[in-house]
């Protein structure tokens, strides 16, 4: 409800917000909400079975991995993801670039390895099939994020995004997105700063659903989900 308020108050005290920008936002939450209950259903059942499954691999460690993220209007929220990778992945990264010049270099150019050696067997599949992302809808639920919207960023990205940090943090992060549905990994970073950054200027509701629908044939076929 306080989501609300605050919403309602926001655009109601902004002269450059029309009638149709308030109706799209308040349905934009509306439906977060539904999506959200639907797929929080899924969520215990999925823990209890990626749990089962690392135990079976000899790792005893927290299947659901949490995060500070960038969020609307810069600020930060605890993120939730289903982990894909190594317990100590933040540590064995700074390793692994402090080690390899290749991967500092592709690090640096796409903030993320294609290859990345800290994935886990199990990590890969979960991955594949996009189920790592089921913890996010527990964000979408509280309102840190929204089902469509922009890459939820590391804060010591924040100065990686040059220009076009306030384009992007002008939206909630999405659990898919405009990126996601146009060619995910396969891009560089700067190219995905300019689709996330085009998206935050001219989101509206024909785009979301455009979007909705796109996620599932990237789902569906695991079209740059390395």
């Amino acid at each position: 409800m306080g989501d609300f308020i605050t919403t309602f108050i926001s655009y109601a005290t902004n002269d450059n917000v029309t009638t149709s920008n308030v109706a799209y936002k308040i349905f934009k939450r509306l439906f977060d909400i539904a999506v959200s209950l639907i797929g929080l259903l899924f969520l215990i059942p999925l823990t209890i079975i990626i749990k089962i499954a690392y135990m079976l691999t000899g790792d005893f460690s927290k299947v659901i991995f949490t995060q500070d993220r960038i969020g609307l209007n810069g600020k930060t929220f605890k993120f939730y993801k289903f982990r894909s990778m190594v317990p100590n992945a933040d540590e064995a990264l700074k390793k692994l670039l402090a080690e390899n010049e290749d991967l500092r270099k592709e690090y640096e150019l796409n903030k993320k390895l294609k290859n990345d050696p800290r994935i886990t067997k199990i990590g890969k599949l979960i991955r594949h099939a996009s189920i790592d992302e089921i913890p996010q809808f527990i964000n979408i639920l509280k309102g840190d994020m929204s089902l469509i919207g922009n890459r939820p960023y590391l804060p010591r990205e924040k100065d990686d995004m040059g220009m076009y940090y306030n384009h992007i943090v002008k939206t909630k992060p999405g659990l898919t997105g405009y990126w996601q549905t146009s060619g995910r990994s396969n891009t560089t970073f700067e190219k995905r700063l300019g689709l996330e950054s085009h998206y935050s200027n001219n989101q509206t509701l024909r785009l979301d659903v455009k979007i909705f629908f796109k996620t599932f044939a990237v789902v569906l076929f695991g079209k740059g989900a390395e």
